[in-house]
């Protein structure tokens, strides 16, 4: 895996933080009788560092809500985010003696070990998810964009059936659930064309429609090729394009779908990380107020 210039610098500044706390640490519980205290000028440094680069990590949704503030590279921010967030963890086992402690401390611990382990599960995601989305993606879209692009598959689809069947009345249909029932009122030409007709009133248009529809043949690709070159064998030679069309239709509803699953895994974890972090920056000030005055 390639690291860029400031991945590295990050990387290697916080190493030394860490090994130079480490040193310091051993040393300080070597010496220390009654073991190391969070109470001691130590043990407040180690606390007082640790605290700073969890502000520091939590500095950067500040810095996504607030567009004036465009202090440095966004690039910067997010890697300094990640590494100064994964450093106050030993900071501030550190400045414990590796003890939890009293109820608040215990859930501060809780709350920091979260957070930290759902911000590594995100940033390997985001990190290995873009690759596979490229790769499984080939049409991607923009997310904003994509019921608008569903909804032009549709129109599309609608129009080569018509096109085929002869007016369909798609437009004034019965909902998905009783998408059969459509097709006993639809306007076929010929029965030529009664198999693509059916096909698509009772299993391809609800799979276009609605985004939530479940249909585990069309959901899969080798499934829905089965599925198209059958539909084929029941139709003239010149029908044979537009069922082409279909499965190319098909296909695009796939990634689309597919599309909006990788975008729900790599943004669903901030629902947890975001909310978490901020409750323990609140929480740390607290105990930092209530250590202070008793």
């Amino acid at each position: 895996m390639r690291i860029d210039r400031t991945h590295r610098a990050w990387l290697i500044a916080s190493l030394i933080i860490l090994g130079s706390a480490t040193a310091i640490y051993v040393v300080y519980a070597a010496s220390s009788p009654a073991g190391p205290s969070g109470g001691s000028a130590l043990g407040l440094t180690f606390g007082v560092a640790g605290s700073l680069c969890m502000i520091f990590a939590g500095l950067l949704a500040a810095r996504k809500k607030v567009p004036v503030w465009r202090l440095g590279r966004a690039q910067t921010w997010m890697r300094g985010h990640l590494w100064l967030g994964l450093l106050s963890l030993p900071l501030i086992l550190f400045h414990g003696g590796f003890r939890f402690g009293g109820p608040l401390t215990s859930v501060l611990m809780v709350l920091l070990i979260v957070v930290i382990v759902s911000g590594l599960f995100g940033a390997a995601l985001q990190h290995y998810m873009p690759p596979v989305m490229t790769t499984r993606i080939p049409m991607e879209t923009i997310f904003e964009q994509i019921d608008r692009v569903r909804a032009q598959l549709l129109a599309e689809a609608d129009e080569m059936v018509e096109a085929a069947c002869g007016p369909l009345n798609f437009q004034n249909a019965a909902p998905v659930a009783h998408a059969r029932s459509s097709v006993a009122t639809a306007t076929i030409t010929t029965t030529d064309t009664l198999p693509l007709c059916n096909f698509y009133s009772r299993e391809l248009r609800p799979f276009l429609q609605q985004a939530r529809a479940q249909n585990p043949a069309l959901s899969n690709r080798l499934k829905a090729a089965g599925i198209f070159e059958g539909l084929r064998t029941l139709l003239p030679a010149a029908l044979h394009g537009t069922v082409k069309n279909l499965e190319d239709i098909c296909e695009e509803e796939r990634q689309l779908r597919r599309q909006i699953r990788y975008h729900h895994w790599l943004h669903g974890w901030l629902m947890l990380h975001v909310p978490l972090s901020l409750a323990l920056l609140l929480l740390g000030c607290a105990h930092a107020i209530m250590a202070l005055r008793y």
